[in-house]
């Protein structure tokens, strides 16, 4: 079973789609989708599709969703005489619950999460270029949004969640990355996206002041470290954290030579910046 989350949901059995058009089907595939290979109790699916709250016949609904799923499924396998299973074998019924086995099957998100820990550790090593690339082939996975075209209810909502959070640190690794390889004019308008996007992001808004001073550009360097921090203090009452704070003086004693006495960059693989992501730490670029 191939699937693939990170954008519109599409799941594939012997290469036949057994997404369902119906939003209710859809979350209920999104849930199991997500939880592979493990059971996922009936009380979880209940409160994905009807919050606290689920109606009397929730139990007999749920069953519904289940039955037109193994429909699905039931087309898919026909494609293969030689494969015995049913798609009760594919997505099984268990004490408490049901499960939905991937097999063998391809997964945009492993893929992802393989990609971007390559990344890391070649971040780790000082492989800068491998470390681009890597995470740049992992970014290349998401077409949008993880599930873009899915209702999410409580479960499913904390699972992209999860995942955006997973984007946004790998997207940060790989713009360290660039900035370390001397990319800084490149990254210039992808940054100043971002942190428009994220405004209380601490290290992307280090990242963007570094890319602007190396690119001849103290004066908005320094306009944007003053943006961040207004946004900071007037809607969470905070000051940029002290890493930052150190880029904008380092770039407001720059050396005659147009660098930086110390010059901080963004954050590692394990912290990310203020805001949707948390509190971040700025770390030495070498």
């Amino acid at each position: 079973m191939d699937t693939d989350i990170l954008g519109t949901l599409a799941v594939r059995e012997r290469g036949v789609s057994i997404t369902p058009t119906a939003p209710k089907p859809r979350q209920v595939l999104a849930l199991l989708v997500l939880q592979a290979d493990q059971m996922v109790p009936v009380g979880m699916l209940s409160e994905e599709l009807w919050g606290g709250r689920p109606p009397r016949s929730a139990r007999p609904t749920l069953q519904t969703y289940i039955l037109q799923l193994r429909e699905l499924i039931t087309v898919a396998l026909r494609r293969d005489a030689a494969d015995a299973r049913t798609a009760k074998d594919v997505l099984l019924t268990v004490p408490g619950g049901y499960l939905l086995k991937s097999g063998e099957g391809g997964s945009d998100v492993r893929e992802f999460e393989r990609l971007a820990g390559l990344g890391y550790r070649a971040m780790d090593a000082a492989d800068f270029p491998g470390a681009a690339r890597h995470l740049r082939a992992a970014l290349a996975l998401w077409s949008g949004p993880p599930l873009a075209d899915v209702h999410a209810g409580m479960h499913l909502a904390t699972e992209v969640k999860r995942l955006e959070e997973s984007r946004l640190c790998a997207l940060d690794q790989r713009i360290e990355a660039d900035l370390r390889l001397g990319r800084h004019r490149e990254l210039l308008a992808e940054l100043t996206v971002l942190v428009s996007r994220y405004p209380t992001h601490e290290s992307l808004c280090g990242q963007y002041m570094l890319a602007l001073y190396r690119s001849g550009r103290r004066g908005e360097a320094l306009d944007a470290y003053q943006r961040l921090r207004a946004t900071l203090v007037r809607s969470l009452g905070l000051e940029p954290s002290a890493a930052l704070s150190k880029l904008q003086r380092s770039i407001l004693m720059a050396r005659p030579d147009g660098s930086p006495a110390t010059a901080p960059g963004p954050a590692g693989p394990g912290s990310t910046g203020t805001g949707p992501t948390g509190t971040g730490r700025l770390a030495p670029v070498g």
